[in-house]
Formats: C-alpha cells, structure tokens, sequence
C-alpha cells in the first residue's frame, strides 16, 4: 500500500512539472536555476508526501497490534472465566467435613491416658440429582506406624444412586445399617465420652463392609435397608476365637469365602419415635477357618424416644454361632443390652444415665455376664462441638472417671 502511494505522489509530480517544463521551453526567459529551484520544491513535496505516509503506516501497525492484544486479552478472560466457573460447579456440588475426639481416661488398675481417640474428614461429591459420592478416611490415636498405637482407616467410600422415587441403591465400602450408633456416631450426638459397651463388642459398632445395598421408604415414616456384603473373619482359637469385635476386616484384602446378608426395618412416622430391627446372617462367621462351618445369625432390636427435654434409648442384640468350636467356647450365643435416660436441664446441659448388661460367653454356664454403670453429662459450646464427663462402674471392678471433648463440622 505505501508503493502504490509514493507511485500516486510521484505521478501528480510529474504531471504538474510536465506543463511547468514546457512553459520553461516555450520561453527564453527562464534560467536554469529557476528550473532546479523548482525541481527541488518539487522533490521536498515527494519527501514530506513520504514521510506522511510512514507515519500513516506506523499509526495502521499500531493499531492493529493493539487489536490484537485486546483480542488476547478478551479470550484469556474467557478462557480464566470458564475456569473459574467450572471450579465453583465443583465446589458448588462437592462438601467437606469431618468430626473428632479428644479423651482423658482414669481407669482403676490400669495407666490413666490421655488419647485423640480418632479423627475422621470427610467428602462428599454431588455429580447430579440423582448420584453421589461419600467418603471418609480415619485417623485413629494419632500416629500411625510401625510400632505405633494409631492407624489410618478408610471407613466409607461409596456411590449413592436414587434410581428410582424415594429408593436408593449403595455399591462400595459403607457401614452396616444396624444399632443406633453405627451409622450415626459424631461425638455432639451421643451421651458419654466412648461409645457404649454393648454396641462395641456386641455389635460390634463401628463396623462397616463392601458390597451392595438397596433402601427405600415402602410407607410415610416406614423404610427398609437389604445389604449383601463382605462378612467376619472371626479367629478360631485363643481368647479372641468367635469375637465378633475381633473378627472386623474392615475391608483390607479381606477374605471373602463366605458373604453376610443384612436386611433392616426402620419406623419413624411417629413424632419423636424412631424404632428399628436388624437381621444379619453369615453362612461362616470364622471364613471356614474353623472345624466346622460356623454360620452365624445376629438379632437387634432398638428404640429411641424423645418428649421435650426428655430422652431414652434402649437396644438389644443377640449372635446365635453354630459349629462345635464355638459351642466348647460358650461363645455360640452372646448378647446384651441397654437402656439409657437423659435429660436436658438447659439448651446446651444434659445428663443421662445408662445401664448395660452384655456377654460374649453367654453360651456357657459360668457367670461372664459384665454389668455396667454409667452415670455423666454433656455440655455443648455449640450445637457441634461438646464437652463430655462420665464415671463408668463395671460390677468386676473395671471403673473409670472419663473426659472428653468432641467436634464435628
């Protein structure tokens, strides 16, 4: 475009000087110097015509480069935008929390302890209405190793399909549906500094598994939870043999010879009412490590009612174990249960008292039967974080004064 500009300019020049140089002709006036003085103003045009348009050229470069930029600049904010936006849809369907515990425990014949019993985060993903995500890693005595007390567990990892009104299908690692704490244990949400005793060897709370599990609500207030999933691997010998406590493999390579069946009914149309039955069945509780199959059938039953500032709770749970192993033990039947009053005396103080009776060698003819006394309060700051103290006396001698503050969010 300068070319054709500069040919422009030079092709007026000329055409202008043509006549000029004629007019010179025709006359003998003119001098020479007359026609170099005009030759030169001639060429001064032709430099200024040039270098109007280098400037023009220059201001065209500049300005499309600045088009440029800006054009850069528009996509990098669209592009960081978009980002942006797709960061806050995730964390828009994505929750964290978790819960913990601290405890101060003066047991009688035993080291008194102070222990962060366990601390749990957890992670929730929503990828649409219908499909979630749960997790839930745990922290247990706060250090773990080789050679250490704690460890690191990873209690729940599972998806959560609704496919279809009010039903619900679970696949992963999730915890049984079973008790009233098994499920539902964040420290601001049960009386006492530890879990109690019959759902913790009974039960045995916490306890989850692999597997697949359907629930849903059949009626107003009336629902039902069937689970097919990884079982016990209970020991065969020693003084740990058929514990069901001692049998949790918390799903670390865990055998898998024998699946446990679990099918749960829960009615809550009631105000204030929550009662609830579970059934489970093991066809080998031992993962045929025993003798003999050692099939199993575990039984509970609990309540829960609450009238204003007034709470109880009660639960029962029974193993029946079949095999001759376990019937020489007196473990192929234990059981236990509790019931637990408490009161709120303000918004954020209650106190209860619990009395619980649980055996794991109900089986046999000597008294093993563990009575238990727990009497204590709780103080919440907050409506999630709680202070805790309770005096627990065992009838064989095993008490114990306990603190504890727990947390969750």
């Amino acid at each position: 475009m300068k070319n054709i500009a500069i040919a422009a300019a030079l092709g007026t020049v000329l055409c202008v000087s043509t006549p000029v140089l004629a007019e010179v002709k025709a006359s003998d006036e003119v001098s020479l110097a007359q026609i170099m003085q005009l030759l030169k103003s001639q060429q001064q045009e032709i430099e200024a015509l040039k270098k109007q348009l280098a400037s023009t050229n220059e201001k065209v470069v500049i300005s499309e480069q600045k088009i440029e930029a800006t054009a850069q600049t528009v996509e990098s904010v669209a592009t960081a935008s978009d980002g942006l936006a797709k960061v806050a849809a995730w964390a828009d369907k994505t929750s964290i929390g978790g819960y913990g515990e601290l405890h101060y425990n003066d047991n009688k014949g035993k080291d008194d302890q102070v222990d962060i019993h366990r601390f749990v985060l957890y992670v929730e993903h929503e990828f649409n209405e219908n499909l979630r995500f749960f997790s839930e890693v745990e922290l247990e005595h706060s250090i773990a190793g080789d050679g250490k007390s704690g460890e690191i567990e990873m209690e729940q990892a599972y998806i959560e399909w609704d496919y279809a009104k009010n039903h619900t299908a679970t696949f992963g690692q999730f915890l049984i549906p079973i008790g009233l704490i098994n499920e539902t244990h964040e420290p601001e949400t049960f009386y006492g500094v530890e879990r109690n005793s019959v759902e913790k060897n009974i039960i045995p709370a916490t306890w989850w598994e692999a597997g697949i599990m359907l629930g849903g609500e059949v009626a107003p207030g009336f629902t039902y939870d069937l689970a097919v999933t990884s079982g016990l691997n209970t020991p065969t010998s020693g003084k740990n043999a058929y514990l069901p406590r001692k049998g949790r493999q918390k799903v670390s390579k865990a055998t898998a010879e024998e699946f446990a069946y679990t099918g749960r009914l829960s009615y809550t149309a009631i105000e204030g009412l929550a009662l609830g039955a579970t059934v489970m069945y093991q066809e080998d509780i031992a993962q045929n490590n025993g003798s003999d199959d050692a099939s199993a059938l575990l039984w509970e039953a609990h309540a829960a009612y609450q009238v204003g500032n007034f709470d109880l709770r009660a639960l029962y749970a029974m193993w029946d174990i079949d095999g001759a192993d376990a019937e020489a033990l007196g473990r192929d039947e234990q059981d236990g249960w509790y019931i637990q009053p408490s009161y709120k005396l303000t918004p954020k103080l209650g106190v209860f008292a619990r009395y619980s009776e649980w055996d794991n060698n109900a089986g046999d003819n000597a008294d093993t039967e563990v009575e238990e006394w727990d009497l204590g309060f709780n103080f919440w700051l907050v409506e999630n974080v709680v202070f805790k103290a309770d005096w627990a006396d065992q009838k064989n001698g095993h008490d114990s004064f306990n603190l504890g503050i727990g947390w969750s969010f």
